[in-house]
């Protein structure tokens, strides 16, 4: 076997004092290139764990998803003698105001999307 020895010619001359300078900036500027990608990458990383593990959370009050063979049927069973005023719609709740057979002021919350009633409000003024 036969050992080489290192020519004089190869080894390492040392730089410049102005090249020096360039190469230490060009260092910093790799090092901190790397450290905000690696910081970029964990935020991504977090957003998509953040993401996956949350439980999906539905609006309140958000619509009821109608389904595509046809529309909800429902009824509203309201007392007898109530005489409907007006009526406003929030989602899937139906707001009756009107006044009963005695002539007391009601609001009646149906909510279709469960089809029942979900409050008789009784109105008094003082």
């Amino acid at each position: 076997m036969t050992k080489f020895a290192p020519d004089d010619d190869q080894e390492e001359k040392p730089l410049d004092p102005a090249m020096e300078i360039v190469r230490r900036k060009m260092v910093r500027l790799m090092i901190v290139s790397a450290a905000v990608m690696v910081v970029s990458l964990m935020a991504v990383f977090g957003a998509v764990v953040y993401k996956t593990t949350r439980p999906s959370q539905k609006p309140v009050g958000s619509a009821v998803n109608v389904p595509s063979d046809g529309p909800i049927i429902a009824r509203a069973e309201l007392p007898a003698g109530f005489s409907v005023q007006s009526v406003a719609l929030s989602g899937s709740q139906i707001l009756f105001y009107g006044t009963t057979s005695t002539g007391q002021q009601q609001a009646i919350v149906f909510d279709y999307g469960v089809g029942r009633i979900v409050a008789t409000i009784s109105l008094s003024g003082n």
